[in-house]
């Protein structure tokens, strides 16, 4: 917009309406359609400008104002077209304000020297008295901070990763703070230092300090009652209400922050859920859900997680302080009273029970159940395959990804069975057979680092590993055929160990490529770095062909796949996906015997399963 002085009639208008300026030169208005009457008892002070304020404004549903500033002091202030801003108890100092803003009933709204708008800020996760190990920044996503999580150790990695992001920054943070378009504020205490973009609404907030809220038109953010943020990102389409207290955190796109809930050093990604508890240097990566007061969660890596209540971690496992922390890999719950002694590992997809001393590491023992009794820690291995809960599990989560397209920075795969947890799985069957060996089966139970695992238990592992094995080959060997990869894979990439980078499945070779492009400078800014990210999954299903190739060719110890093969390999998938509905009927059958599950609820249930024959061929 071009701007130009006021005229001597306008400030008249002005002066007659109890405007007052510090320096009537100093303010500026649009070249063509300022109208000076929609001002009342306002002060200027610095340099302002004003934009048009010619249409109504709906200020809740059925009750319409005409735009214009009412009751307010503004110094350095910027004011884009038809806002409507009105009782302003102290101050807007240094601010650009966008169009079709409501900003009524603040007390100050500030930008001050040294303003960061939580950019740059560097925390520390996992270990909560460690240094910071992640830096805040608006194209945060949950691999890139997974990635400097875990590589934190290597030195020249940091530094390429930190002057990549202080590039970053110095070339995109603003002079001053600035709300965006269609931004809605009001009855809220002190916003400072805070860059709040476009169709936001922060309504009843106490206190937004150096932070920057990524809303936009397909993924707006709600800021609510009560609610103090401090030193903190919020993403597009997430919501922050009910006095939840905030600090030095990260919150990624479609998250749910609500009740009470406080948080310190910590990231939350994609669709993640938390309400009534505390997390402290924690990581949860994308779908984490804890909904009750008495959890908290601390010192740990977590991703698709749920948090039974009174889950707690302890960090302190001897007396050097709160340094010791764990892992729970993708789509591991903790039941109700759940404590784990860290440091731990515990596997994909498990279910701990009681409370877990020994640090567990079940990482080679994945969908399993971890059970304290008493001073007894048993080990059920493979047993959550077949359980309703992770049958459901895996159907809900693409369907509650409520982020927009245009929204999706974190990039989520919802495989269950992939190469990175199918790796596990081979393995945790080879350490039972090898227990097996060892031991012999005259004996009742087996020792696995300080677990009792149950004769019955560990055989019932085998075959449910086994099942799950020839449930993974088969589909993906389904998928070849209707894709066109069937064939001698086209590339090497994926044949050795996968990883999980908190939802990006990916080789460790490209992993290990991406850091060594990084520190030789062959990536050149933040944004080369997401694009790789992008690239690897992107390429998921051809590396993930080459994997379970070889996969196949060692399970059925054949030197390639022929149409006989084929055929076995495929009948062998029919039976195992049956054997593995047939379990979880049992599962459900059990749980509708106990009286609580409506015939309804149960009768549908089952009705689903019996539509799983439907996705044989």
């Amino acid at each position: 917009m071009t701007y130009r002085p006021l005229t001597e009639y306008e400030i008249q208008i002005f002066e007659n309406n109890n405007c007052w300026a510090e320096d009537w030169a100093r303010v500026e208005v649009v070249e063509e359609g300022f109208q000076p009457k929609f001002f009342h008892r306002v002060m200027f002070y610095g340099d302002i400008r004003l934009g048009r304020f010619e249409k109504n404004v709906e200020v809740t549903k059925d009750f319409v104002k005409h735009s214009g500033i009412n009751d307010a002091t503004l110094r350095n202030v910027s004011v884009g077209n038809n806002c409507l801003i009105e009782k302003v108890g102290n101050y807007i100092n240094n601010y650009t304000i966008g169009d079709d803003c409501i900003i009524t009933n603040i007390s100050v709204m500030e930008t001050t020297e040294g303003a960061t708008y939580g950019e740059g800020n560097i925390i520390a996760v996992l270990n909560e008295v460690g240094d910071g190990n992640i830096i805040l920044f608006h194209d945060l996503n949950s691999q890139f901070a997974a990635f400097m999580v875990k590589h934190f150790k290597d030195k020249d990695l940091k530094n390429a990763i930190r002057r990549l992001i202080s590039e970053e920054l110095t070339r995109t943070n603003p002079d001053r703070g600035s709300i965006g378009n269609n931004v809605k504020i009001v009855n809220t205490k002190e916003i400072t230092n805070t860059v709040i973009q476009d169709d936001c609404e922060i309504s009843g907030a106490s206190r937004l300090s150096d932070c920057t809220i990524l809303s936009s038109e397909h993924a707006s953010v709600y800021i609510g009652t009560g609610v103090i943020c401090e030193n903190s990102i919020i993403s597009d389409g997430s919501s922050i209400i009910n006095s939840v207290k905030m600090q030095d955190c990260f919150v990624g796109e479609a998250c749910q922050i609500s009740n009470g809930f406080t948080a310190s050093q910590s990231v939350f990604f994609a669709n993640s859920f938390m309400a009534n508890g505390e997390a402290c240097a924690a990581f949860c990566g994308p779908f984490c859900a804890s909904h009750h007061k008495s959890s908290l969660i601390i010192g740990g890596m977590f991703s698709f997680y749920n948090a039974g209540s009174g889950t707690n971690f302890s960090n302190h496992a001897y007396k050097m302080g709160p340094m010791h922390w764990g892992t729970l890999e993708r789509g591991s719950k903790t039941a109700s009273g759940g404590y784990i002694l860290m440091p731990a590992t515990i596997g994909t997809f498990s279910v701990c029970f009681g409370k877990l001393m020994h640090h567990p590491n079940t990482q080679a023992l994945p969908f399993s159940y971890l059970i304290a009794s008493g001073d007894t820690m048993f080990l059920v291995p493979g047993r959550n395959i077949t359980t309703v809960g992770l049958y459901r599990d895996i159907r809900k989560w693409p369907k509650r990804d409520m982020r927009p397209q245009e929204s999706q920075k974190s990039i989520v795969n919802f495989d269950w069975l992939s190469p990175f947890s199918v790796g596990e799985i081979i393995r945790g069957k080879k350490i039972l057979e090898n227990l097996l060996q060892a031991s012999g089966e005259n004996v009742s139970s087996y020792i696995y680092h300080e677990y009792v695992i149950n004769a019955s238990s560990l055989h019932k592992g085998i075959k449910f590993y086994d099942i799950a094995l020839k449930i993974y080959m088969g589909a993906v060997l389904k998928r070849a055929h209707k894709w066109g990869f069937f064939g001698k894979p086209e590339t090497q990439v994926g044949l050795g160990k996968w990883n999980d980078l908190s939802g990006l499945l990916l080789p460790e070779s490209e992993e290990q490529r991406l850091i060594e492009d990084i520190k030789n400078g062959e990536i050149e800014t933040i944004q080369d770095v997401i694009d790789r990210f992008t690239v690897i999954n992107d390429n998921y299903r051809k590396y993930q062909w080459a994997w379970t190739y070889r996969l196949i060719l060692d399970y059925y110890g054949i030197k390639e796949i022929t149409e006989d093969d084929d055929a076995r390999i495929k009948r062998d998938y029919i039976e195992a996906r049956r054997a593995w509905i047939a379990e979880i009927r049992k599962d459900a059958e059990k749980e509708y015997a106990m009286g609580d599950v409506e015939e309804g609820v149960f009768t549908a249930f089952v009705n689903n399963l019996d539509h799983e024959i439907d996705f044989e061929e």
